[in-house]
C-alpha cells in the first residue's frame, strides 16, 4: 500500500531529473516575466477562504525564485498587484497588502536576492511603500538574482510615466520640445521605464490557463516569448517550469521578424 502511494512521486521526481538535465544551460532564459495568476480560484477549489489562496501563492514565489537561482536566472519580474486590482474589496485588499508586505520581508532574509520596485507607490498604505523602499536601497552583499516586485502596477502606466519623465528631463535640460518630437526614438523612452537599464524578458509566463498580457510590461515583452500554463500558481510545480523552459529553448527567436 505504501509502495503504491509513493510510487508516483518516485517515477515524478525521476521525470523531474531527466527533464532537468535535458535543458541546454546556453538556451535559459536571462530574464523571466511571470504573472502570478490563479490563487482565488485555487482556493475556492477547496473551499477555501480567498487569503489561504494569496498566501499558498506568496509562499509559491519563494518556491519559484529559488528554482530561478539553481538553473541560473538572472532577472525575474513578478506581476503580484495591478492596478486593475485596486478595485477589489477593502476586505481582500488589506490581507492580500498584508501578505505582499510578508512577502517582502521574506525577499529582505534572503542576501543573494537584488529587489527593485514597479508600480505606482501612491496608491499603496504607508507601510507598504516603506517597505518596498527599503528592499529597493538595499544592496545584497553577493546578487545571484534581481527581482522587479510589480505591485500597484499598470503596463499603459508604465508608458505614461514614462513620457512625462523624459518630457520632464528634456524641460530641465533646456531641450526644444519640437526638436525632441522629431527625434524621438524608441530608446529614449526605454530609459525612463520602470525596468531601465535591464534587458527586456526573454520569457514570459502566465499561469491558470488564460491567454493575455493584462497589461504586463507591454513595452518590454514586444519580442518576449510567452508560454501559457493551464496550472494554477499555487499549483505550479517545478516540472511546469521546465516545461516552459524546454518549450523555449526549442523556440527560433525572430524578434519581430
Amino acid at each position: 500500500m505504501n509502495l503504491r502511494m509513493e510510487l508516483p512521486g518516485l517515477l515524478y521526481g525521476f521525470y523531474e531529473r531527466q527533464l532537468q538535465r535535458s535543458l541546454d544551460g546556453g538556451r535559459i532564459p536571462k530574464h523571466i516575466g511571470v504573472m502570478v495568476d490563479g490563487n482565488r480560484r485555487w482556493a475556492r477549489q477547496f473551499n477555501a477562504p480567498t487569503s489561504q489562496g494569496h498566501q499558498a501563492g506568496a509562499d509559491k514565489i519563494h518556491e519559484f525564485l529559488g528554482w530561478c537561482q539553481e538553473l541560473g536566472v538572472k532577472v525575474v519580474t513578478l506581476y503580484m498587484l495591478s492596478t486593475d486590482n485596486m478595485n477589489r474589496s477593502g476586505e481582500e485588499l488589506d490581507l492580500l497588502m498584508g501578505i505582499i508586505a510578508n512577502t517582502l520581508d521574506r525577499l529582505d532574509d534572503d542576501a543573494d536576492i537584488s529587489v527593485h520596485a514597479m508600480g505606482a507607490p501612491e496608491l499603496l498604505p504607508d507601510y507598504l511603500a516603506e517597505r518596498l523602499n527599503k528592499l529597493t536601497a538595499r544592496t545584497p552583499a553577493r546578487e545571484k538574482l534581481h527581482v522587479n516586485v510589480a505591485v500597484g502596477y499598470g503596463g499603459r502606466r508604465e508608458i505614461v510615466d514614462a513620457v512625462r519623465e523624459l518630457l520632464h528631463d528634456a524641460v530641465d535640460r533646456g531641450a526644444d520640445i519640437e526638436t525632441l518630437a522629431d527625434e524621438l526614438t524608441v530608446d529614449d523612452i526605454s530609459r525612463f521605464l520602470y525596468t531601465r537599464g535591464q534587458p527586456d524578458p526573454d520569457l514570459v509566463i502566465r499561469t491558470s490557463g488564460e491567454q493575455r498580457l493584462s497589461g504586463f510590461l507591454m513595452w518590454q515583452s514586444a519580442y518576449s516569448e510567452f508560454y501559457f500554463c493551464e496550472a494554477l500558481w499555487p499549483a505550479f510545480r517545478k516540472v511546469d517550469f521546465l516545461r516552459a523552459l524546454r518549450d523555449y529553448a526549442g523556440r527560433q527567436r525572430r524578434f519581430g521578424t
